[in-house]
């Protein structure tokens, strides 16, 4: 199985089949960093933070211009956020 025919074996798939059939692929393919970007993707919107930036970070590993940069950058944003209008009422 190639990473297009992954993608499309993900349509209709819940959350947990999706990230079983990804995390299959990637034991097959261990370099594939879309793998890793995808089933991070999958973590960030189940809310697993953790171990979506784990799937990102190992993505930027294997290449450092994939799109999972842009997605570590995205996600440590959103951590780093800090509304100072709730500090300082």
């Amino acid at each position: 199985m190639d990473y297009t025919e992954l993608r499309n074996k993900l349509k209709g798939l819940d959350y947990d089949n999706a990230v079983i059939e990804i995390t299959e692929y990637i034991t097959a393919h261990p370099d594939d960093d879309r793998a890793y970007t995808l089933r991070g993707m999958k973590y960030w919107g189940a809310g697993q933070r953790s171990l979506a930036i784990g799937d990102y970070l190992a993505a930027v590993r294997i290449n450092p211009d994939s799109t999972a940069a842009e997605a570590l950058k995205a996600a440590n944003e959103i951590l780093d956020y800090r509304n100072k209008d709730l500090y300082n009422p």
